[in-house]
């Protein structure tokens, strides 16, 4: 079958006829609008979008960031001894690499590859494979290529990137609870819950009840947006792997073109803004996407716990069948129901010395083991 790859390196430029095509943009996350949104905003960033042609029509896309990080924030949340952490972190030069994203470096999940309905998988998305080889071919100083976020039903098919010498990697779970459709309330999930997860659940609404909530418009977001950025910050120096900075102005162009599906919910203490919760309504999913707390008055005020319970009523308020917390905090967000959804990631060092050297290290990543709770009756 002959595939003919065509490179976009901004939104403006791809012809709708390709979206019409793919039927994709009925998933926010794939619609120009959404990906025009983080164009715009993360200057910083290089975006690419990578679509596959058959007879001229598009049948696969991919969504692609190229970021600079530094060497420790891959390894610091990987199990290796010292010294190969230390062997590892001389390899890359000045500790930074150049990294080739396939996949929204920005959201954890199935959503930056996408392949049209009776297409033939495998086929297609190994010349979406071969698309991205093309473009990092063309990109100067690139150390390597990450391949993101895939569930386990889509392995059959993305299993084949070995075949372009990828190594295979495990990263952490997303944690997704599954609603009952006669919760119509947050009473009602409650009453699902064992006590002891009850208790839990009313202490982080009881230690909050000072804090006032608002949720922000627009205008609200660019009013507080420097405070937004700090308290988002503020939380990803606390997560074990963050790949990139988002910049908030990408917020306040979503909730333009999302009135409705693009949430940001605010906390104030005498009213100062000590937190935030951001969240996308996406066909049967809410899904969390950042938070922000202030940790000096997260212990007294239970601002962390609060933002999970609120996100817990926002998916029932909005009628979704699902709600993704994403990752990081696996434990906690597993005692209000959340399961773990396994995801696997491909990596590839541009250097084949080197990849044959690190592919052994990278498919033998343990990631960080979690209690996992059961909190319903």
């Amino acid at each position: 079958m002959h595939f003919k790859t065509v490179s976009f390196n901004t939104i403006k430029t791809i012809p709708n006829a390709y979206w019409d095509s793919l039927k994709c943009c009925t998933n926010i996350y794939y619609s120009p609008e959404f990906l025009e949104a983080y164009e715009i905003a993360n200057t910083d960033i290089e975006f690419n979008y990578i679509f596959i042609l058959k007879n001229n029509e598009a049948v696969a896309f991919a969504n692609t960031q190229i970021v600079t990080l530094g060497v420790e924030t891959i390894t610091q949340n990987i199990k290796m001894t010292s010294w190969l952490k230390r062997n590892i972190n001389r390899m890359f030069r000045n500790n930074q690499i150049r990294v080739l994203f396939c996949g929204n470096v920005f959201l954890s999940g199935e959503y930056g590859t996408f392949l049209k309905d009776g297409e033939d998988k495998v086929e297609t998305f190994t010349a979406l494979a071969e698309g991205v080889k093309q473009l990092a071919k063309s990109t100067k100083r690139l150390n390597a290529l990450f391949i993101k976020d895939f569930k386990d039903e889509s392995r059959y098919i993305t299993d084949h990137l070995s075949d372009f010498d990828y190594a295979t990697m495990q990263v952490e779970p997303n944690m997704i609870i599954t609603l009952k459709p006669e919760w119509h309330s947050f009473e009602d999930y409650k009453k699902a819950l064992k006590s002891k997860y009850r208790i839990k659940a009313n202490k982080a609404d009881s230690k909050s009840e000072t804090l006032v909530t608002q949720l922000f418009s627009e205008k609200d977001i660019e009013t507080y947006k420097d405070q937004l950025q700090t308290l988002y910050q503020n939380t990803i120096a606390n997560a074990d792997f963050n790949a990139q900075v988002l910049n908030l102005n990408t917020y306040i162009l979503l909730k333009k073109v999302y009135p409705e599906a693009f949430i940001i919910k605010g906390y104030f203490l005498e009213d100062k803004l000590v937190g935030f919760l951001s969240a996308m309504k996406n066909e049967t999913f809410l899904d969390a996407h950042f938070i922000g707390v202030d940790y000096s008055n997260n212990k007294e005020y239970a601002i962390y716990p609060r933002i999970l319970n609120d996100y817990v009523r926002l998916g029932i308020d909005a009628k979704t069948t699902h709600i993704n917390l994403g990752r990081t905090a696996s434990e906690i967000k597993s005692t209000l129901g959340a399961e773990p959804e396994t995801l696997t990631c491909y990596f590839k060092h541009r250097r084949k010395t080197l990849n044959t050297f690190i592919k052994p290290f990278i498919k033998n990543v343990k990631i960080k083991s979690f209690k996992q709770h059961k909190p319903f009756k």
